[in-house]
């Protein structure tokens, strides 16, 4: 017969535990009976697969390098403290007392040796000595050597050193930059040996919100890594005419210019060149010449050592609401002709102030900067076909392009002669409604503006007394009735606005201005 025995209560148990401190309980019978204790778990969290940058900054980043430049520079004379200038109030080296001259003429040669480009003592040997002016960074973009780069990072450069990710130093030569698009090309010298190098993205498979990784050499730390995303595109933040940044959100600072943006691909999709911050840091708003716009220029530096752009030479103007309106145009696109300089090759194939560049090649054109840009990237000589939107209807016109100039002169000079003092001649009348006040200009041509209402449309427009009116709606005029006439003639045709042609000494430019009120 089995013997029953009687397990204790779970009280009893507890109570004998706590007794005891033990983490064992004896039974009457003498059975022991096992209390485990409870621990709780350390937090562990199954995160979502996120993808890493290493493998591309692994692949990538032998190929990037950071650009010392170096650049002759006068030495400062004995007489300014042996090489260290300053000033107490007005005193200098040899206005100090006699037991305070040693301490500063050390002082100076400290800083000669070890400070600025500048500070160093003169003598033999160190007139026109090599010092460091600027760094920046760069990328080989083939495997003989050639490095892409800005130009406002070398354009001070007498010499140039590119030193890669192990440390080594190599002399870099300038092959040719451009200041249009802010884009340089070095070549070093490798002895035979193949550099890694990188490839250019293709600027249709780039979108807002893509991951990027940018390498380079922020504050002279040598290479390091930022990442974040495309933040926009096609950014024009005023630099010239040819802006068309990539905007993104890694950290690019001081140091970070020339260097490459890459995809997760490990091509370039842009070249650091400029950044927003009001702190002189990264506030994450940095801006990358697109691939697609450095492609074809590094092409033509590697080529030829500079670049050769189509002309047109006619200045424009974006297309507004307003002037849309007042020229009949269904939409604010293309780019406004404000001028045809004399002699060149829009001039000669017919263009005039106020004809609006709609296509070319039968390709839309956006706004002005859309048609700076296709006409730059176009080849010299090259014929092209313009559709011009002219006095109400489209119009199509031939244009063999020219040559961009070096160095392009402003269309309008600055002689003085241009904005005379105003005022008031016996034939000038008030254009009331347009808050402007006029009379004959000087040389017979056009209206000079001899007052503004300071409420009125044209001043929120920006038209300043002492400009000229040269045309309204594309007709010439002379006198106030002129005038009044084409805009009685443009209330007629339904407009709500027109055309008016200002010419002031920085140049010419059109103005949108009501007619509803004209009567």
């Amino acid at each position: 017969m089995l013997k029953t025995i009687k397990a204790p209560s779970l009280s009893t148990v507890l109570k004998a535990s706590t007794v005891a401190g033990l983490a064992t309980a004896v039974l009457a019978t003498g059975v022991p009976l096992e209390i485990t204790r409870s621990y709780a778990e350390a937090v562990k969290v199954e995160a979502p697969s996120v993808p890493s940058f290493a493998n591309v900054v692994d692949a990538v980043s032998p190929a990037v390098v950071s650009v010392r430049v170096e650049s002759r520079v006068k030495p400062v004379s004995d007489e300014d403290g042996n090489g260290f200038s300053f000033d107490f109030n007005g005193r200098g080296f040899d206005d100090l007392p006699d037991a305070l001259k040693p301490f500063f003429r050390q002082f100076g040669e400290q800083q000669g040796r070890r400070g600025p480009p500048g500070a160093h003592p003169p003598g033999p040997g160190h007139e026109g000595r090599l010092r460091p002016v600027a760094q920046g960074s760069g990328f080989f973009i083939s495997e003989d050597g050639y490095i892409v780069t800005n130009n406002h990072v070398v354009s001070d450069g007498a010499a140039f050193v590119a030193v890669m990710k192990d440390g080594t130093e190599l002399d870099a030569k300038l092959i040719g930059k451009d200041p249009r698009t802010d884009l340089a090309v070095l070549k070093v010298d490798g002895k035979g040996k193949k550099f890694t190098y990188v490839n250019w993205a293709d600027d249709n498979n780039v979108r807002v919100g893509d991951w990027v990784v940018a390498v380079g050499n922020p504050f002279g730390l040598g290479g390091t890594v930022t990442a974040g995303i495309v933040s926009a595109r096609g950014r024009d933040i005023g630099s010239g005419p040819y802006d068309d940044y990539l905007q993104v959100d890694a950290a690019v600072n001081r140091g970070n210019s020339g260097g490459p943006t890459f995809n997760l691909s490990g091509q370039v999709v842009g070249i650091n060149t400029a950044i927003f911050s009001p702190s002189g840091g990264s506030v994450g708003i940095a801006f990358a010449i697109p691939a697609s716009t450095a492609k074809d220029v590094v092409a033509d530096l590697m080529k030829d050592g500079q670049v050769s752009r189509g002309y047109l030479g006619v200045q424009i103007q974006p297309v507004t609401k307003d002037i849309a309106d007042s020229l009949g145009l269904s939409e604010a696109s293309g780019a406004l002709v404000v001028n045809a300089q004399a002699g060149t090759p829009g001039e000669k194939a017919g263009m005039k102030a106020g004809d609006v560049v709609t296509a070319v090649n039968g390709e839309t054109v956006k706004d002005a900067r859309d048609l700076s840009r296709r006409i730059g990237a176009m080849t010299p000589g090259k014929k092209v076909e313009l559709s011009v939107w002219r006095s109400g209807k489209s119009q199509s016109l031939t244009v063999e392009l020219g040559t961009l100039p070096a160095e392009q002169q402003q269309a309008a000079t600055d002689d003085g002669d241009q904005a005379p003092e105003a005022q008031t001649p016996a034939s000038e009348k008030a254009l009331a409604d347009l808050g402007l006040t006029v009379g004959p200009a000087d040389d017979g041509k056009g209206l000079q503006i001899t007052g503004i209402d300071p409420n009125s449309d044209a001043a929120d427009k920006g038209i300043k007394e002492g400009e000229k009116i040269t045309s309204v709606n594309n007709q010439e005029v002379s006198t106030a009735d002129d005038v009044v006439k084409v805009l009685n003639q443009a209330k007629k045709d339904g407009r709500t606005r027109a055309l008016f042609q200002i010419q002031s000494k920085d140049g010419s430019r059109f103005v949108a201005l009501p007619v509803e009120n004209q009567g």
